[in-house]
């Protein structure tokens, strides 16, 4: 890996570098998706059924788009039961975080009459896109159903693109199963996102719509969003380990590579005090990649977006990791609750060298759909506050109002509106 002194430019380029994989500068993808888009929701199953068939390869018709019950107990039967176990593992430590985050009603009275307050309410229905065809990504399907399930969604649609036979791969269809969505759909794509954003006669029609996905996918939600909400357009995985001179290297490469290995625009970045460590861990990081299977994707994401920074200061690398404010952080130094306190954007921190990203992708309970592409500063991960909404209430008594109701009719006043005026001085004639 390359290794670059860090100092103001030097941070600067890399800041511009990384910003260039940001989906939103794939402009040239944007008219074909928009196409998809207004195409599904004029002809609805008709144009998804087409696309599925150029895009996936699979025949599927208005009785075969929906996954049966016989399906999944199909699938059943092809799930390794050592890997059905490790997913109830994580289902567990998934839900059981995600509890900690439900919010609930709130009122506050007082004496004069008044009563304000909070209605948190479910979303009725929610949209779970997971990438598919060959690959099987469980996880994501946990993380994203979970969540839903917990804030109380009653109406969990999961869409997922079909093989060429028409199925669903199992693992990814028990994952869903088990985690609570409430009907699985063959069909992926920018058709499918079309598909829950508009409704078909096959698809129902959401109100939210989550979940990773290609760049197709990830423009096709930015173009339904407003139609439905959507949770982000997100982009590469990324990696960025704030380590000191006390950092194991090895341990270090592991986990730079553990992001690299996702494709070519993956980033992984190490910033550390300590030239030493930034040696050893590019010889550790050249040695792991001749031995790992997806070494050509790995060369790549290196080559593209791979950073080995050397700080003066620990000030100096805790300011780049902050303005860098990567999706996943890793914190490898001699008192990491510390330097925590200092951190103010990443998506999630991972404290102390026996807790690597993988940590969090499979297992330890908080949720891996977080906000990528420096939009840390500002979007957190996925959680139940996704699938909620939440309503003001208010009430006055008539003693409550008069007090204060001069005061509204000024305000209004002020802004030349005389009918808000009128709504609030009639009550007193």
């Amino acid at each position: 890996m390359r290794i670059i002194r860090l100092d103001e430019q030097s941070r600067q380029n890399i800041l511009a570098d990384l910003l260039k994989r940001d989906p939103n500068n794939y402009t040239s993808y944007e008219g074909t998706v928009q196409a998809i888009v207004n195409d599904v929701r004029c002809r609805k199953d008709e144009a998804v059924f087409e696309y599925t068939r150029k895009f996936d390869g699979a025949e599927l018709t208005a009785d075969t788009i929906r996954v049966t019950d016989g399906e999944i107990e199909e699938a059943l039967t092809l799930v390794e039961p050592g890997l059905l176990e490790v997913m109830k593992k994580s289902m567990k430590n998934i839900r059981e975080y995600h509890e900690k985050q439900k919010q609930y009603s709130w009122f506050d009275s007082k004496p004069d009459g008044t009563i304000l307050g909070q209605k948190v309410t479910p979303l009725s229905s929610v949209g779970v896109y997971v990438p598919g065809g060959k690959a099987a990504y469980p996880s994501s399907v946990l993380m994203n159903i979970i969540p839903a399930e917990v804030a109380g969604v009653p109406k969990i649609v999961m869409v997922t693109p079909p093989g060429k036979d028409g199925k669903v791969n199992p693992v990814t269809l028990i994952a869903a199963h088990l985690a609570g969505a409430t009907e699985v759909y063959k069909v992926g794509g920018a058709q499918a996102v079309a598909a829950l954003a508009f409704g078909t006669e096959s698809i129902p029609r959401v109100n939210k719509i989550v979940g990773p996905g290609n760049i197709f996918v990830a423009l096709a939600k930015k173009a339904v969003y407003g139609h439905v909400s959507i949770d982000s357009i997100a982009g590469p995985s990324e990696i960025l380990v704030l380590a000191d001179d006390s950092a194991n290297p090895r341990f270090v490469a592991a986990d730079l590579l553990s992001q690299a290995e996702h494709d070519e625009l993956a980033s992984a970045i190490l910033v550390t005090t300590s030239m030493e460590l930034a040696k050893k861990v590019s010889e550790e990081v050249d040695g792991f990649v001749e031995n790992l299977s997806r070494k050509e994707i790995l060369k790549k994401s290196l080559e593209n977006y791979g950073y080995i920074l050397v700080a003066d200061t620990m000030e100096d690398a805790i300011a780049t990791a902050n303005e860098i404010a990567s999706e996943h952080l890793e914190i490898v130094t001699r008192n990491p609750f510390e330097v925590m306190t200092k951190i103010q954007n990443a998506g999630a921190i991972f404290m102390g060298e026996y807790s690597s990203e993988p940590l969090g992708d499979y297992f330890a309970g908080p949720n891996h759909v977080l906000p990528t592409n420096g939009t840390a500063k500002f979007f957190s991960p996925l959680g139940v506050d996704d699938y909620i909404k939440k309503s003001s209430i208010i009430y006055y008594s008539r003693e409550a109002l008069e007090p204060v109701h001069k005061d509204i009719e000024a305000f209004a006043e002020a802004e030349h509106l005389t009918a808000h005026a009128n709504s609030i001085r009639v009550r007193f004639e």
